[in-house]
């Protein structure tokens, strides 16, 4: 899906478990750091329209708010003509699945199996 802050809110719909956050219009910086405080530090700001990992940055704290949030947004202007950004609840050690699922006109669906895609750090 192109934007995360839509399928956020189609998965949500559909009762799918979602990292907490904030996936809506509001962009402001004073708001956007209220609703960080609400989810609790450490968060991560993500480019809506982002990919590859371009226009992430994790916020450990208040104090780093603004400045993380100016370098996403910016990252993400550059590289995605969309300065638009989501809030989540940063996981420390994540899990990276994928699925796909294809689908036609006609109704008919294919699941391709899932995919862990988790960078494993070798020590």
């Amino acid at each position: 899906m192109g934007s995360k802050s839509e399928s956020k809110f189609i998965m949500g719909n559909a009762r799918v478990p979602i990292v907490p956050g904030y996936h809506g219009e509001r962009q402001d910086a004073d708001f956007l750091l209220n609703e960080s405080k609400k989810i609790g530090f450490p968060v991560i700001l993500k480019a809506s329209l982002g990919g590859g990992g371009k226009g992430m940055r994790i916020v450990r704290n208040e104090k780093e708010f603004n400045q993380m949030l100016e370098a996403c947004k910016g990252e993400a202007m550059r590289s995605f003509n969309d300065d638009h950004v989501i809030v989540e609840k940063y996981i420390e050690k994540p899990r990276h699945i994928e699925l796909q699922v294809f689908g036609d006109t006609h109704g008919n669906y294919v699941y391709l199996n899932e995919r862990d895609c988790s960078v494993q750090r070798r020590h």
